[in-house]
């Protein structure tokens, strides 16, 4: 009869298949938005414009939704499930970075030096400032000091 060992040590949540479905399902919906947003307001304003509103607004929604969910307690069980949901899942396949950096390229190969490096700077900038006026916003809400604040 064989000599049971020591308990297998539980996955970390990257690794578990569920996490992942999870994180995958939230991504292809948050593209999804993404996609059908562009479209509609495509004629309006131009690619570039487009991609700077969206970035920034899931920066200040993804602030708002990570410290709402650490404001009411530890990452685990359903807190976790909505942050890899709506955070890595659906803002990270709403907001595009990725489209970001190849708009602020392409300023720059075509020679519009200051729009390229102020598109690219300026969106990273707006991008934190959103995600700190989300954490603030989402801390006055609950009337609580943000997490990290003294």
């Amino acid at each position: 009869m064989p000599v049971p060992g020591p308990p297998t040590p539980e996955l970390p949540p990257y690794r578990r298949p569920v996490y992942l479905a999870v994180v995958a399902l939230g991504g292809a919906v948050g593209a999804e938005v993404r996609y059908q947003l562009t479209n509609v307001v495509a004629p309006a304003i131009s690619a570039p414009a487009i991609t700077f509103v969206i970035n920034v607004v899931g920066s200040l929604l993804l602030g708002v939704l990570l410290e709402s969910l650490a404001l009411r307690g530890p990452d685990v069980g359903l807190r976790r499930t909505l942050r890899l949901l709506l955070g890595t899942g659906f803002m990270g396949g709403f907001t595009t970075y990725s489209t970001l950096a190849l708009d602020a390229a392409t300023y720059l190969d075509t020679g519009h030096w200051g729009t390229g490096i102020a598109y690219g700077l300026g969106s990273v900038v707006a991008g934190v400032l959103a995600a700190a006026v989300g954490v603030w916003l989402a801390a006055a809400v609950r009337g609580r000091k943000a997490v990290g604040e003294q």
